[in-house]
């Protein structure tokens, strides 16, 4: 009925199973009621209305007042822009609502409870995996805006044009706050924009030479000798979603590990 390159796709802009079958089916009959759905998709009976009622809701379907209820598929067309509206309201009503608490005394309540918490745990416990791109960026974005006094970077090519668009902003307050930020990384012509304007704020070193390619080469964040960030995968042959990172807030490894790391590369860097 659906071929599954085009269920992938459903699938992808946030629809289960049991929506994409129904929806599939709904299409291909235009009005119907779960009853009907359900033996035409293979969907047991007793979720057909919820799914259904999901669907409706991120705008798929319109719900038929009538007994038993029917429902009618909106185009697909038009039911990816209700889909899309419906995403951006309820973004919008969430960025409110943590902007809301972000304001309220229950954030104190929280960050007292974590500091409490905090202090009964060694620094040597305090680390996990990042799993994705995106959540080593995060967990760097936290680490940068908390930098005192110092910012060290190992990354690639690749890497580096990636720090100057996600953190650029960051790396420049850091800077201002006196924080010093070195960073290492090969500079070609694919990253000389990124290169050119992170110099000037940051100290950028090349590690394109031959010399340079004896050393430890990969992604590291190091801040203020105390925590880390290590990438454990090649970012030019693994997708962002696969990508995986070390992180640790132990002062014990970024100090007898990361530092000394990061120091042999950039005294041998010309």
């Amino acid at each position: 009925m659906i071929s599954q390159k085009t269920l992938d796709g459903l699938k992808g802009i946030g629809l289960n199973l049991y929506e994409r079958k129904l929806y599939a089916a709904l299409l291909a009959r235009g009005n119907s009621t779960a009853g009907e759905l359900s033996e035409v998709a293979d969907v047991p009976r007793s979720r057909s209305y919820d799914v259904l009622e999901s669907l409706a809701k991120k705008g798929f379907v319109v719900v038929q007042n009538a007994k038993p209820l029917r429902y009618v598929v909106v185009p697909p067309t038009e039911a990816l822009e209700r889909s899309k509206n419906k995403l951006r309201a309820d973004l919008d009503t969430s960025v409110l609502r943590i902007d809301d608490f972000k304001k309220s005394p229950a954030l104190t309540e929280l960050n007292n409870l974590h500091t409490q918490g905090v202090s009964l745990v060694d620094s040597a416990e305090l680390s996990g995996s990042l799993r994705g791109r995106h959540s080593m960026h995060q967990q760097v974005e936290t680490m940068l805006k908390g930098a005192q006094s110092s910012v060290n970077i190992i990354t690639t090519e690749d890497g580096l044009t990636e720090l100057y668009t996600t953190h650029s902003g960051l790396l420049q307050s850091a800077v201002e706050r006196g924080v010093s930020v070195k960073i290492a990384a090969p500079l070609t012509a694919k990253n000389k924009q990124a290169a050119d304007t992170l110099s000037s704020a940051c100290d950028v070193k090349d590690l394109s030479s031959k010399e340079a390619a004896k050393l430890p080469a990969g992604r590291m964040f190091l801040v203020d000798d105390k925590e880390s960030v290590m990438a454990l995968t090649d970012d030019a042959s693994t997708h962002p979603s696969q990508d995986v990172a070390f992180w640790s807030a132990s002062d014990h490894f970024a100090s007898n590990f990361v530092a000394p790391t990061f120091g042999m590369v950039w005294k041998h860097i010309e």
